[in-house]
């Protein structure tokens, strides 16, 4: 029953649900991201190498042999295409996370800056930022006795 009890409260926390959501969001990017470089960007791209299909482009090590059974009829190939597609969806992953990141930052640095009123402070930060200003006043009356 305390499993089922922790459990509960881990489920319930909100890193989970938010966690469970930047899967969701994440793969459904993802899907967006593959459809972009396969449908949008690499037609023009193959249309500009005259007609190069590069999910198709790889280097044949051994021929497909109808002639042969098992392991040895099957082509054997470096598939050198897909990785440029690859390649270029973890490109643009990568710069829409870094964006998305320095953005976080930027509204982060914004909401704990306890000077700044157009943004809310946390309680906590302001409370922390009106017992650091305290406790450089003290200091302060302190070197001024001595």
């Amino acid at each position: 029953m305390k499993f089922i009890q922790e459990f509960k409260e881990f489920a319930v926390k909100g890193n989970m649900i938010d966690m469970a959501i930047g899967i969701i969001i994440g793969t459904a990017f993802n899907n967006v991201v593959q459809t972009l470089v396969k449908k949008v960007l690499l037609p023009p791209l193959s249309f500009m190498t005259s007609g190069v299909n590069y999910a198709d482009r790889k280097i044949i090590l051994r021929a497909a042999n109808s002639n042969l059974t098992g392991d040895q009829a099957t082509e054997l190939a470096i598939g050198y295409g897909e990785l440029i597609e690859v390649s270029v969806d973890f490109l643009i992953i990568g710069f829409t996370v870094f964006l998305v990141v320095k953005l976080m930052n930027r509204l982060r640095k914004k909401a704990e800056n306890p000077t700044d009123k157009t943004e809310v402070t946390p309680k906590d930060i302001e409370l922390l930022y009106d017992l650091k200003a305290l406790m450089q006043e003290q200091n302060e009356l302190l070197k001024n006795k001595a």
